[in-house]
């Protein structure tokens, strides 16, 4: 969008750092068990996060596995950060009803 869609203002810069702290109490507050660079759920690994330049770049197990295959997003936005949680939050609640 342009300067003049937004009337004058641009959204604030993203800060991976910060914003992987956010990630990671938002998703600890899921119950989510965190492990170095990801997050466990009962044992399992189902997501990894690694910030780098200027971007958190996040991989999601699509199924819940010892050895998962992986969706690999790239966030570099508030709004993408929030699609992460929102996605999780999709997966959480079909892996339980699956179990």
């Amino acid at each position: 969008m342009a300067d003049d869609e937004l009337g004058g203002f641009a959204p604030p810069p993203f800060k991976a750092d910060e914003a992987l702290q956010q990630l990671r109490r938002s998703l600890r507050d899921l119950k989510l068990a965190e492990r170095g660079n990801g997050f466990e759920l009962r044992g399992k690994r189902v997501l990894e996060l690694v910030a780098e330049d200027g971007a958190i770049n996040a991989r999601i197990a699509r199924k819940l596995a010892l050895t998962p295959e992986w969706d690999r997003q790239t966030l570099r936005s508030a709004p993408d950060q929030r699609k992460l949680v929102d996605e999780i939050k999709k997966r959480l609640a079909r892996w339980e009803r699956e179990e």
